[in-house]
């Protein structure tokens, strides 16, 4: 497949101008200039990427685990993630404008208001299909509040948690690069904007190339 696509974008760099299509080496030689001059912008992402993810998982699990085992607060909580699962991106991403001044701030905002309602309802769900029997086994034992949700609870849904984080790592880099992109002058997104607007396509789809290299490598 990456095969065809370099002969494909070879074959129609010569009937377009530079601008639209460059050529395979042209967007080699950008990707190299890019990884000798701009790694701090893609620690940066990371970085962002990195805190954002590790504060939604935390949240959201906590949040989930209320969820699924408080009969008072589990509706409501869940009620507020489902409310804020139905509310576009774009949309946290303007609230976010208007309400932080510090792009950081706005980021990590975004970023957590679209990632922590993806842990809390898997977490939720993990709780929800446990086996009644594994609970009625840990019960004769007669366990803590605590021992139950250290010994049964939380073991149970760590697979979610993992499974959880492998499946929104291709998301949350797509967002991430869209709210730099929006909200801040360092950062992949932003670089993207930069190239974008002094007409370098051929950095832009180095850029690219950059993103799904992170993606695959922090999925796996």
């Amino acid at each position: 497949v990456i095969l065809a696509i370099g002969v494909a974008m070879q074959v129609g760099s010569r009937f377009v101008p530079d601008y639209i299509l460059p050529s395979p080496m042209a967007i080699g030689k950008a990707l190299v200039e890019l990884l000798t001059t701009d790694l701090v912008h893609v620690a940066i992402t990371l970085g962002r990427l990195a805190v954002a993810i590790v504060f939604s998982m935390t949240v959201g699990v906590a949040t989930g685990l209320i969820m699924g085992t408080s009969k008072w607060a589990g509706p409501y909580l869940r009620a507020l993630v489902i409310i804020d699962t139905g509310i576009p991106a774009l949309s946290w991403m303007l609230v976010a404008v208007f309400w932080f001044k510090d792009p950081e701030s706005r980021i990590f905002f975004i970023l957590t208001v679209i990632l922590l309602p993806f842990y809390a309802l898997n977490v939720y769900e993990g709780v929800r299909s446990m086996s009644s029997e594994w609970l009625d086994m840990l019960e004769s034992f007669r366990p803590s509040r605590w021992q139950t949700l250290r010994y049964l609870i939380v073991p149970h849904v760590v697979p979610y948690v993992l499974l959880t984080t492998k499946s929104v790592i291709g998301y949350a880099i797509r967002m991430v690069i869209f709210a730099e992109l929006v909200a801040s002058a360092v950062g992949i997104g932003s670089r993207m904007s930069f190239a974008q607007s002094t007409f370098r396509i051929d950095q832009v789809l180095a850029w690219t190339f950059i993103l799904v290299i992170l993606n695959l490598a922090l999925q796996w």
